[in-house]
């Protein structure tokens, strides 16, 4: 992956760049003939971007050990898209997410929406995830805050609009991770760890770039940017603050460790506090529920 760095900073700008003029190309073409040779040499550049994102993203490196935590959200909550049940547990290993894991609310059961035909979509404030404070996992420094992106007034949580999600996925994945993951925050959490929290609510930040954080310092808000289905918190630890060229590290959260997917999870964590009655090693104020309760019946994705 080290070798691949360089080359996939690049397609920070080059990858919207060429299928961009690759737009432009097929246009042009249809008013005046283009030479083929140019057409074939701009769909091939344009390709070749997205072999070196496949290889990089397919590339192994060597796991290191997963490092301990706090839970970024306080109540509780139900993972999906577990690095406990698979890795990469995304699918890929681009963009730093071979361990990431997605958090939905379920304060209690069968108080979030259920995935299915009917109703296609629902306002986004009907999921409870949404809104709900997002926690630093460590005392940690602020290297990235982009708050500006809108939230998805309506979330895509059935069969009928996942049509448009995945197409609309699709432009968004040409653009680079940052219209991925939407509204985001990165924390340096030294040693060379970062932590990723995504999806979040439009001007929920409450940090800044540079800030100190303290372990259990709310940063902002779920919400529902960027290529989501509905209101979620997307996290991950990796080893550089961009993920164009960052591996995923292993996380374990203190006192759950890492819920499998559809394992409801419940922690005491509180914005500005951390945990409540925690003791030295994790084992106070935080529990994972043994058996899950609720089945969740959709996945949201970046």
């Amino acid at each position: 992956m080290s070798v691949l760095r360089p080359a996939l900073r690049s397609l920070r700008w080059l990858r919207p760049c060429l299928y961009g003029s690759l737009v432009v190309v097929v246009i042009v073409d249809i008013y005046v003939r283009v030479p083929p040779v140019v057409l074939f040499g701009v769909v091939l550049l344009a390709l070749s971007t997205g072999l070196v994102r496949y290889v990089a993203g397919r590339a192994r490196p060597p796991e290191p050990p997963p490092l301990e935590v706090a839970p970024p959200v306080g109540g509780r909550w139900n993972a999906l898209n577990s690095p406990a049940d698979k890795v990469p547990s995304h699918g890929i290993r681009a963009y730093g997410q071979a361990y990431a894991i997605d958090v939905v609310s379920e304060p209690e059961e069968g108080s979030r929406p259920g995935f299915g035909f009917w109703p296609v979509v629902r306002p986004s404030g009907d999921f409870p995830a949404y809104g709900q404070p997002v926690l630093a996992v460590a005392d940690a420094t602020v290297v990235r805050v982009r708050a500006g992106r809108r939230d998805q007034s309506l979330s895509r949580n059935s069969w009928l609009a996942l049509i448009p999600f995945f197409i609309e996925g699709a432009f968004r994945d040409l653009s680079g991770p940052g219209a991925l993951v939407g509204n985001h925050v990165i924390l340096d959490l030294g040693g060379g760890t970062y932590a990723l929290y995504a999806h979040l609510q439009r001007g929920s930040a409450t940090v800044r770039e540079g800030q100190k954080v303290s372990e259990g310092q709310e940063i902002a808000r779920v919400g529902n940017s960027g290529n989501s289905t509905e209101p979620h918190l997307h996290f991950q630890l990796m080893d550089d603050a961009d993920p164009h060229v960052a591996n995923g590290v292993p996380f374990s959260w203190r006192g759950i460790g890492v819920p499998k997917n559809d394992e409801p999870f419940t922690t005491d964590a509180d914005a500005d506090g951390g945990a409540d009655g925690g003791a030295a090693d994790g084992g106070g104020g935080l529990e994972v529920e043994a058996e899950a309760t609720a089945a969740v019946e959709t996945t949201p994705r970046r």
